[in-house]
């Protein structure tokens, strides 16, 4: 029951994994003003469905209760690692770099997928 509900989160988390992992050249040039560029948006963007679909496969699933009754909290603390944990693997990618500022887009998008999951369901 785990993954069937959690399928799509694994999906995405794949997803964001190979978008960020590539090397630097294969990635188009996304930028403006650097703080409010595309690539900004787009590093939010994925961490907020991230966290949006891992609520609601913990809050759907069954088989781990302490996951369920705490699916708020764990999808932050899982996203905001995964998402630091990327930030730094990008070392080992040919032509990439860490990024402060990608680094606080991504936690900016994991706040505001817990913030909209929020809003959405009134809790």
């Amino acid at each position: 029951m785990f993954l069937r509900f959690n399928l799509y989160t694994i999906v995405w988390a794949i997803f964001i994994f190979i978008l960020v992992l590539l090397p630097g050249q294969q990635m188009p040039d996304l930028r403006g003003n650097y703080l409010l560029s595309i690539d900004k948006l787009a590093h939010g963007f994925v961490f907020c469905v991230l966290v949006l679909l891992m609520i609601i496969g913990f809050t759907k699933q069954f088989r781990f209760p302490k996951l369920r009754n705490n699916a708020l909290r764990y999808a932050l603390y899982i996203s905001v690692a995964y998402a630091l944990i990327l930030e730094i693997l990008q070392f080992s990618s040919t032509g990439r770099t860490v990024e402060f500022f990608d680094a606080g887009a991504n936690l900016l998008g994991c706040t505001c997928g817990w913030l909209l999951f929020l809003a959405i369901y009134r809790i």
